[in-house]
């Protein structure tokens, strides 16, 4: 039985871990193609051959800074030399910073914008030409649960992270909109608290303390895996969303609901 994505070319960001390892893998089983990128070389390389491993066909370019517009030109002229045009743009990475308003700098403020909105629009703008080649085919934004929410979770304060976020969330449904003439579909998946190797960087006291107030307070009582947002992207990504756009997929155990 062929697989869900058999026969596509998907291109995926931030490859080294977390959910965009765990797409690689999920979309490399349902057949697809999966071109990825990451700043972080060694775990990047060993997505690839953990793909390969299972049999799976991988390529990814590192180092790419997703922030630097060049860079991006380069990944995308790169996935259509190893594979011609592509049917999937998947939209994973992003780098934001946390703090009050009153102790962030200008500096905090403008790497979450670089790092969480300017990715975006690179990949979008230098994808399209391609993807109009192509004939259409899905583009998926990773937003967030702080895009819709104004609560301090596990003391974790996200103004910039949050307005990013719900930029994201607004720059989806309008694309959605532009785009729909050339058949490109635009969607967005918004995770709540996913364990991810990011975690790590907080320090254990505000993991443990993250991960308690995720628990405490979602419907299903566990924190997210990277798994569970793969498996709403290989969704979007495969024809079984063909009449789905410009929508925003909350996935985050009910943390939202209540």
């Amino acid at each position: 039985m062929p697989g869900r994505l058999e026969g596509k070319v998907a291109l995926i960001t931030g490859t080294a871990g977390g959910q965009g390892r765990a797409a690689a893998l999920l979309f490399a089983r349902e057949g697809a193609k999966v071109v990825g990128c990451d700043v972080k070389v060694a775990e990047a390389e060993e997505t690839v051959a953990l793909v390969k491993a299972e049999g799976g066909e991988m390529v990814s370019m590192q180092p790419v800074d997703l922030g630097d517009e060049e860079q991006v030109r380069q990944w995308i002229d790169f996935a259509v030399q190893q594979f011609g045009e592509f049917d999937v743009l998947y939209n994973n990475a992003s780098a934001p910073r946390f703090g009050r308003i009153a102790d962030f700098s200008s500096e905090d403020w403008h790497f979450t914008i670089r790092n969480e909105l300017d990715l975006i629009f690179f990949a979008i703008k230098h994808a399209l030409p391609h993807m109009r080649a192509r004939g259409g085919g899905s583009i998926i934004n990773t937003a967030s649960v702080a895009g819709l929410t104004g609560r301090v979770i596990g003391g974790l304060h996200e103004f910039a992270h949050s307005a990013t976020k719900g930029g994201v969330i607004a720059m989806t449904r309008t694309l959605s909109s532009d785009l729909a003439e050339y058949g490109i579909r635009v969607n967005s998946i918004a995770p709540g608290g996913i364990d991810t190797p990011a975690w790590q960087t907080l320090g254990e006291e505000m993991v443990n303390q993250l991960r308690q107030t995720i628990i405490d307070g979602s419907l299903i009582k566990r924190v997210g895996m990277g798994e569970d947002i793969a498996s709403c992207a290989l969704y979007l990504a495969s024809d079984e969303s063909g009449y789905v756009t410009g929508q925003n997929f909350v996935v985050d155990g009910g943390f939202s609901a209540i």
